[in-house]
């Protein structure tokens, strides 16, 4: 029987599609909140590997108008020791659904203006579904439960913080691996 790498540290049938890495690993899963501005590039780049036929990803960013208002920017505030073992927890989840290899999460806190990344999700896997529904799963899950607030700041001087959206988490049930 012909073996291939995985990740370069496994072997593997060549027909066996794993359920890679069923805990998480910091190697593999990345998360970051950060003041800095974000990069696709480097996401992307944090997930590639030579088992990876699919990277896929999720880019938010701040429009410029909600509810017919104009938006002037978006102010984000986290609790980031939190935030990240909440993370672990849905990338945990993710695992088990879905044959992925790497996850990203990144997100701003602080001032984030029109046309700027706020968050960043990537996700590589043998095959594009895996991949397609993780970052799914994980940007829903994201908006449900992770303790990061955002703030939009209006042309009018208003400001409203928005709660965490309702997401219903159901419609993953038929997207498992």
């Amino acid at each position: 029987m012909q073996k291939s790498a995985c990740c370069g540290h496994h072997s593997l049938p060549e027909d066996y599609v794993p359920k890679h890495h069923r805990t998480v690993d910091e190697e593999y899963d990345h998360f970051l909140i950060s003041p800095e501005q974000l990069s696709l590039d480097k996401a992307c780049g944090l997930v590639r590997t030579d088992a990876a036929g699919a990277i896929s990803t999720f880019e938010g960013t701040t429009r410029d108008t909600f509810n017919g208002k104009r938006v002037v920017r978006l102010e984000y505030e986290a609790y980031e020791t939190m935030a990240k073992k909440e993370w672990h927890k849905i990338v945990g989840e993710a695992r088990e659904k879905y044959h992925i290899l790497g996850t990203v999460m990144h997100h701003r806190v602080g001032e984030v203006s029109v046309g700027q990344t706020s968050v960043i999700i990537a996700v590589s896997s043998a095959h594009r579904a895996d991949a397609i529904n993780a970052v799914h799963f994980l940007i829903d899950s994201l908006k449900a439960r992770l303790p990061v607030w955002k703030k939009e700041l209006l042309d009018d001087g208003s400001d409203t913080w928005k709660e965490n959206e309702h997401v219903d988490m159901a419609v993953h049930d038929s997207t498992q691996a």
